[in-house]
C-alpha cells in the first residue's frame, strides 16, 4: 500500500507534475518546425485531436493509475488479466528506450545554455560546432550524464520532495521565460509578418492529409498521451482526486505552452530572416537544425540577444530534465511493483540510462534511428491501452475506474463507445500513413531492420521487445503483492 506520504499534497501538485510530464523538448524541439511548416492551418487539427484522442488518452491512463495504483505492467495485469502483463511490458520499454536517448536531448540543452553564459555563440559557426560537438566530442556522453544524475537526484527524494517541490519551481519558471521569450519576439521590428503566418489559416492546407496526420502525431506524442507517464503518476493521486479536470487542464497546459513557444520562435525567424524564403527554409531545417544550429545563428542577430539565447535554452533545458523526471520515475516504479526500493531502483535505472544511451550519445546516426524506432513505437502504446478499455469493458470502464458520475455530454455511454471507436480508427489510419509514407521515403531498404529510418528497424526493435515479453509473460506477470 503506498504511503500517505509518497502521494502528491494537493491538486495542484499534481498538475503542475504532470505538466512536467508533458511540456518537454517536443514542444520547444518539434512544433515550432510543423507550425512553422504549415502555418496557422497546423493548428486546427491540432487542437482538435487535443480533444478526440490525446484528452481521452490521458483520462484512461490517469483513471488506470488511480484505480490500480501499480505501474504499467500491475496495471494491466490486474486490469485485464496476467495474461495481458506483455502490454505493459511493452509500454514501459518504449518509454524507457526514449528515456536512453532523451538524456542526451537534455545534455544538448545543459551544454547549449553554458554556453551562452560563459563564451557565447558571437565568434562560432553553429553549424560547424554542433557537427564537431555531435561527432567528434565526449561533451555530449559527460552532459547526458550530467542530466541523469540530476534527474535521479530530484526523484530519489520521493514524490512530495523530489517530483512535487522540483515541480512547483521548474513549471512556474517554465513559463516565465518562454513568456519573456514570447515578448521579446514579438517586440521585434517585422515579426508581425511571422506573427500573421502563425495563425494564418489557407483551407487548402486542411484539405491536406500530412497536415491531419502531422497534427495527430504531434499531440500525442507532446502530451505523453500513451507513454504510460501519467499512469506512473495516477498511482500517487488521492483518492478523492478529479481525474477529468485534470486530465483536461494537463491537456490545455501543454498546448498553451506550445502556442507560447511558437510565438517565440516563428516571429523571430521571420524578423531577422534576410527574406521570407530564408525564413521558410530555417523553419523546414529539421528539429536539430532550428534549435540548435539555426537559432543561435538569429538570436545573434538581435539586441541583447546573449541574454534571449540563454533565456532559450534554459527553458529548453527546464522543459527537457521536467519530462526525464516522470521517464525515471516510469522506470522506478515498475522496479517497485517488483519489490526494489526505490534507492537502489535510481541507482539501476541511472545506471542503465548511462550505458544504453551511450550509443545515442555519441553517434547521432543510433541517436535518429532510436528516435523512429520509439517515437513510432508510442503508436502501439496508445493501442494497447485502448484495447484496455474494451477488453475491461467501455461502460464498465466508465463507472469501476473513471467513477465518473457527472452529467457532461461528453460521457455520456454512446459518446463514450464512439470515442473509444474512433480512436481505434485514428490509429489504423495513423500506423497505415506511417508504413506507406516510409515505402515511399526507403523504398529500396524499407526492409533492413539495420538502416538508420526505416520500417524494418522498427519491426525489428519491436519484435524483440514483444517477444520477450510473450516468452516470460508468467515471469513478467509476477508482481509484488502489496
Amino acid at each position: 500500500m503506498i504511503k500517505k506520504t509518497d502521494l502528491f499534497s494537493n491538486r495542484w501538485a499534481f498538475i503542475l507534475a504532470a505538466l512536467g510530464m508533458a511540456i518537454g523538448a517536443g514542444n520547444l524541439w518539434r512544433f515550432p518546425r510543423l507550425a512553422g511548416q504549415y502555418g496557422g492551418s497546423f493548428l486546427i487539427p491540432w487542437m482538435l485531436f487535443l480533444f478526440i484522442w490525446s484528452i481521452p488518452l490521458i483520462i484512461v491512463e490517469f483513471s488506470i493509475g488511480k484505480k490500480f495504483r501499480k505501474g504499467v505492467i500491475g496495471a494491466f495485469k490486474e486490469g485485464i488479466g496476467p495474461k495481458f502483463a506483455w502490454m505493459g511490458w511493452f509500454i514501459g520499454l518504449c518509454t524507457i528506450g526514449i528515456m536512453f536517448y532523451y538524456s542526451v536531448v537534455c545534455g544538448w540543452s545543459l551544454k547549449y545554455f553554458f554556453l551562452s553564459i560563459f563564451k557565447g555563440f558571437d565568434n562560432l559557426d553553429p553549424e560547424l560546432f554542433w557537427s564537431n560537438y555531435t561527432t567528434g566530442s565526449w561533451q555530449p556522453v559527460i552532459f547526458a550524464v550530467t542530466a541523469l544524475m540530476i534527474g535521479g537526484g530530484i526523484v530519489v527524494a520521493g514524490i512530495r520532495k523530489g517530483i512535487e517541490r522540483a515541480s512547483k519551481i521548474l513549471i512556474p519558471s517554465l513559463f516565465v521565460l518562454i513568456i519573456i521569450a514570447a515578448i521579446k519576439a514579438l517586440s521585434l521590428p517585422d515579426s508581425t509578418e511571422g506573427l500573421r503566418y502563425f495563425f494564418k489559416v489557407d483551407p487548402l492546407d486542411l484539405l491536406n492529409y500530412k497536415v491531419w496526420l502531422e497534427a495527430l502525431s504531434q499531440s500525442a506524442w507532446s502530451t505523453g498521451a500513451g507513454w504510460g507517464l501519467i499512469l506512473t503518476y495516477g498511482t500517487y493521486v488521492r483518492e478523492e482526486e478529479e481525474v477529468v479536470s485534470n486530465s483536461v487542464l494537463t491537456g490545455l497546459g501543454n498546448n498553451l505552452a506550445s502556442l507560447l513557444i511558437g510565438l517565440a520562435v516563428i516571429p523571430t525567424v521571420f524578423a531577422l530572416s534576410p527574406g521570407i524564403m530564408a525564413a521558410y527554409q530555417a523553419l523546414e531545417s529539421g528539429n536539430q537544425g532550428l534549435t540548435f544550429i539555426y537559432m543561435p545563428q538569429l538570436f545573434a542577430r538581435m539586441t541583447g540577444g546573449a541574454i534571449f539565447t540563454m533565456v532559450f535554452f534554459l527553458a529548453l533545458f527546464v522543459a527537457s530534465i521536467s519530462s526525464l523526471i516522470s521517464m525515471i520515475e516510469l522506470a522506478i516504479r515498475l522496479l517497485s511493483d517488483y519489490g526494489i526500493g526505490r534507492k537502489v531502483g535510481i541507482l539501476l535505472v541511472v545506471v542503465a540510462g548511462i550505458l544504453a544511451g551511450f550509443p545515442s550519445a555519441i553517434s547521432l546516426t543510433f541517436f535518429n534511428n532510436q528516435d523512429w524506432v520509439w517515437g513510432v513505437g508510442l503508436l502501439l502504446s496508445g493501442f494497447f491501452f485502448l484495447f484496455f478499455i474494451h477488453k475491461y469493458g467501455i461502460l464498465r470502464f466508465k463507472s469501476e475506474v473513471l467513477n465518473y458520475t457527472g452529467k457532461s455530454l461528453f460521457f455520456r455511454d454512446k459518446f463514450i463507445q464512439f470515442i473509444s471507436i474512433f480512436m481505434l480508427l485514428e490509429f489504423a489510419v495513423m500506423f497505415l500513413w506511417w508504413f506507406l509514407q516510409s515505402l515511399s521515403w526507403y523504398p529500396e531498404n524499407w526492409w533492413n531492420p539495420f538502416a538508420e529510418f526505416s520500417i524494418g528497424t522498427c519491426l525489428f526493435q519491436w519484435t524483440i521487445v514483444l517477444l520477450v515479453g510473450i516468452m516470460f509473460n508468467k515471469r513478467i506477470a509476477q508482481i509484488k503483492a502489496d
